[in-house]
């Protein structure tokens, strides 16, 4: 059987996943690849959901305030109409995307983009969130990034909330969630009486 061999010239593209609890750096880590790429002088596009209405509508950004324009996008879908001349794309809030998400990713990973994906591995409750699962199984590169526990000083890998709302997706910031270890989180509201 003849294999086609992978060509030197051909521009190779890869998945990077950006993942971690709220508050653990995810967008701002997102923003200084992009950032560094722009510096080299490569072509980026950024996406984000159309639900992540936060901040600012055409830009992602940060806790701490740091911010790229971006397109906000209802469905992954239209992650397939990219530029041919774009060489990094960035997707922030990734867990609110469709499923579709890690194809659409892969497909551009394969025409040489390198695709930078940032966002929440778990939702509240502990439990994979949207199509992140999916996009760790496919990516070449996964960092997972840790805010700290407020409560006792570990290594935090959970959203916990503070709010009494069941929906999954609920955007927020401090107070509305804060980041936890694992005891912590089990731990639940027994913290929040004691403090």
């Amino acid at each position: 059987m003849f294999l086609e061999p992978h060509f030197g010239s051909q521009r190779s593209g890869w998945i990077e996943v950006i993942c971690g609890a709220m508050f653990s750096g995810k967008t701002e880590e997102l923003i200084r690849r992009l950032k560094r790429a722009q510096y080299a002088g490569q072509k980026t596009m950024v996406f984000k959901p159309v639900t992540d209405q936060r901040y600012e509508e055409a830009y992602v950004t940060s806790h701490d305030r740091n911010s790229l324009e971006s397109i906000t996008l209802d469905h992954s879908e239209a992650l397939q109409h990219v530029d041919s001349d774009i060489q990094v794309v960035g997707i922030d809030e990734a867990q609110f995307f469709d499923d579709e998400l890690p194809h659409a990713c892969e497909a551009l990973a394969l025409t040489g983009v390198r695709v930078i994906v940032a966002g929440l591995d778990m939702d509240y409750e502990g439990k994979p969130f949207g199509p992140m699962p999916n996009l760790l199984a496919v990516a070449e590169y996964i960092t997972k990034v840790h805010p700290i526990c407020p409560h006792c000083g570990n290594l935090a890998t959970h959203s916990y909330r503070l709010i009494a709302e069941r929906s999954q997706v609920l955007l927020g910031e401090i107070g509305v969630y804060e980041p936890r270890c694992r005891k912590c989180f089990d731990m639940g509201n027994i913290l929040n009486l004691n403090g």
